[in-house]
């Protein structure tokens, strides 16, 4: 489903149809890119894949939705960056209405008996790959029918994706939960058969959204599990540096094969133990970075941390790209490509963020 060599990644930015995609991308079966694992691992970036698509002639007024959805993970990243680990905390206000840090059984074992959320979540497994809509569907069914805090939910499925961006996760979840918006997301089963194409009936989301507000916990929600995730890092290689060459560092969240590419230089894929810690994911994502790191000519991957790895010796010749995840990182600091680089630092929510992208970028 995800193609692994850069060549081919690249032939899936340049098929994007923006208009397409702006008028189907919340129907189940709509016109998406599938490019967001390649976004969330840094093999491309949402600036390339904007310019791409402008350089084809559109105006951004005809493309308005597609930049928006693009533009949504800079600012998810640029939240993380402003407000660091506070990100797993209730940011605006409590969740409201919580009873429990775990998560519903039935969304875990895929046996919601709602038929679009039950085959997201098996192809979620089967392929490390979920639709948007579908996401928002499984919170708004823990977090708001099922009242468990949107941790424990969060991190399950931010395990099981190949396009795990803890930013983008988790204040999605946030944004479903009302801990990062106004008020919660509810669905119930009349908008999921609109965009899912099925004709179900009867579920425990068959009612009206003033009647979902009011109830109590379904009973397929009711018994919870709690789950212990973790990442198994098997050995990687010893790294050997060449003391007289720069050392390129590439992690979860970069493996762009065109950074650096102008010199001869040592690359290491730096898996660190306490990042996965931190971050578990599954080892269909893990075998997904291996396969992607690929593209990058003569990379060692090491399994280490970054300390224990790189004595003070090396740090005049690393090089890294910034990220919340790296700031224990020593050596010369590279910026990530942003859409927007002249709108940068923390806005409340994404209606102001965009307003000043607009005022900056588009407005005549």
């Amino acid at each position: 489903m995800f193609a692994i060599d850069y060549q081919d990644i690249l032939a899936k930015v340049e098929s994007i149809d923006p208009i397409a995609y702006g008028k189907t991308r919340n129907y189940l079966d709509g016109k998406v890119t599938y490019l967001s694992p390649y976004i969330s691992r840094g093999v491309i970036s949402t600036k390339q894949i904007a310019e791409s698509v402008l350089n084809r002639g559109y105006d951004p007024k005809q493309i308005d939705v597609f930049l928006k959805e693009l533009a949504w993970r800079d600012y998810f990243q640029q939240v993380w960056m402003a407000i660091g680990d506070q990100v797993n905390l209730d940011i605006k206000q409590e969740q409201d209405g919580v009873s429990n840090v775990q998560i519903p059984y039935a969304i875990v074992n895929r046996n919601t008996w709602v038929k679009a959320v039950d085959d997201g979540i098996d192809r979620l497994y089967q392929t490390g790959y979920m639709h948007n809509h579908t996401r928002m569907f499984v919170a708004s069914l823990a977090c708001n029918l099922g009242k468990s805090h949107w941790m424990l939910p969060a991190k399950w499925m931010y395990y099981h994706l190949l396009d795990a961006d803890w930013a983008s996760n988790a204040l999605s979840w946030q944004w479903v939960a009302g801990t990062f918006s106004s008020k919660k997301y509810y669905v119930n089963q009349e908008t999921i058969n609109r965009f899912s194409g099925f004709e179900q009936e009867n579920t425990f989301l068959d009612c009206s959204y003033e009647d979902l507000k009011e109830r109590d916990i379904p009973k397929g929600l009711v018994d919870l599990i709690d789950l212990k995730l973790s990442t198994d890092l098997s050995k990687g290689e010893k790294v050997s540096i060449n003391p007289d060459l720069p050392i390129f560092i590439y992690n979860f969240y970069n493996l762009d094969p065109n950074w650096g590419t102008d010199q001869p230089s040592n690359r290491v894929l730096l898996l660190e133990p306490s990042f996965f810690q931190k971050y578990p994911v599954s080892p269909k994502t893990i075998d997904f970075i291996l396969q992607l790191s690929t593209n990058i000519q003569e990379i060692q991957v090491v399994v280490g941390e970054f300390d224990q790895v790189f004595d003070s010796k090396y740090h005049s010749q690393i090089h890294f790209k910034e990220h919340p995840t790296v700031l224990h990182y020593k050596g010369m600091k590279h910026q990530r490509d942003w859409m927007f680089e002249k709108v940068f630092g923390y806005y409340p929510s994404f209606f102001k963020y965009w307003k000043s992208v607009c005022n900056v970028y588009f407005e005549a």
